[in-house]
């Protein structure tokens, strides 16, 4: 009962067969290969325009690298106050950008509202030089608390930030399945909503080790072979990263695994929603499920086998938050998640039900 990341899960059978079928290949190195011009072509198809793309090995590089691209070392980077970038990166954006400072906004389940990003910005007024100068927003997608921004709301707080003077990057880890989760395009989804940079993560859903920074519009990606070459991301043997993403796009093998992780996380929280004791912390929209359970069904879900992380947050309506003798437990689903996995950990509470009085503080 492994429930304590996404990334703990294999790598698919598919995108694992493209990688050893690429290993049998003398190629050209650095990318200038075949198999890194055909996941170019694949990007540019599912998103229906003309993208840079340009791949990496990690999301916490893809993501330093792009906003790298967008801001100047005195600018702010405005993001959720849980945000990866903001919590999770070792401070990984701010030394790519050269000292950009990140700007936490809190919002309730993990999202951004527009009054919260208009009230923000008026806190840092141009050309105040004391001040560090609004530079980039960067939304999370899926969040940090497993709820999926719409397309709406991308597009509302995109339009914010474009009558601000700054542009918008989308942290994408979970892309897949929040547009599984929201049932739109990957074009809707970003740059017809407003995004002009996203970071689409393959890692956390099938693939090796593939993330894709990519460009909406090429001009501001002018620089970016030498800001990912210095970075340390360009890969020798850059087509075993060009096979993974080829791989990772055919065919929509990206949404069959996404859909197929989420699938599971929705199965779960219907199981655990009907658990005595415990309540559901967010709407399950993704392959992250957050509930709010008694300690001692905590413990017999661990004492059973079951991996899972206790999780802080700020972003939890005062309402759902946990009381005496209660935890906010994460638990992530993935393209490999069985049904015996979920059933299992669901009968732990149905065996041995408890409640939050009874638990142990």
């Amino acid at each position: 009962m492994n429930f304590a990341s996404d990334n703990g899960a294999g790598v698919a059978p598919e995108i694992l067969d493209a990688i050893v079928a690429s290993s049998r290949v003398n190629a050209p190195a650095y990318g200038a290969d075949d198999y890194t011009a055909r996941a170019q072509a694949r990007l540019t198809d599912a998103f229906e325009t003309e993208v840079a793309a340009f791949l990496v090995a990690t999301g916490t590089a893809a993501n330093a690298l792009a906003l790298s691209a967008l801001v100047k070392p005195w600018h702010a980077v405005f993001c959720h106050e849980e945000a990866h970038i903001h919590d999770d990166e070792c401070g990984a954006p701010e030394l790519f950008t050269g000292g950009a400072k990140l700007v936490g906004i809190a919002g309730e389940g993990g999202k951004i509202t527009p009054r919260g990003l208009r009230e923000t910005l008026e806190r840092f007024p141009r050309g105040l030089v004391k001040s560090s100068q609004p530079g980039a927003l960067s939304l999370s997608q899926a969040t940090e608390a497993g709820t999926v921004y719409s397309v709406s709301e991308v597009s509302e707080l995109s339009s914010i930030a474009h009558r601000n003077g700054i542009g918008v990057h989308m942290d994408g880890a979970r892309f897949a399945n929040a547009l599984v989760s929201a049932k739109a395009t990957p074009a809707d989804m970003t740059w017809r909503a407003g995004v002009d940079i996203l970071t689409l993560g393959a890692t956390k859903n099938g693939a090796l080790a593939c993330e894709a920074v990519l460009f909406f519009d090429s001009a501001r990606a002018d620089n970016f072979a030498f800001q990912r070459k210095r970075g340390g991301q360009t890969l020798s043997k850059g087509r075993f990263l060009g096979a993974q993403m080829e791989a990772y796009l055919a065919d929509g093998l990206w949404l069959r695994l996404a859909e197929r992780a989420n699938s599971s996380a929705r199965r779960l929280a219907r199981g655990l929603a009907a658990t005595p004791g415990v309540r559901i912390a967010w709407p399950t929209e993704a392959n992250e499920v957050f509930v709010v359970a008694p300690n001692a069904l905590v413990e017999r879900w661990r004492a059973a086998g079951a991996r899972l992380h206790e999780w802080p947050t700020r972003a939890l309506a005062p309402e759902n938050a946990p009381g005496s003798g209660e935890t906010l437990v994460r638990l992530v689903t993935s393209f490999e998640t069985g049904s015996s996995e979920i059933d299992r950990l669901i009968g732990v509470g149905v065996r041995a039900p408890v409640s939050a009085s009874t638990a142990t503080p």
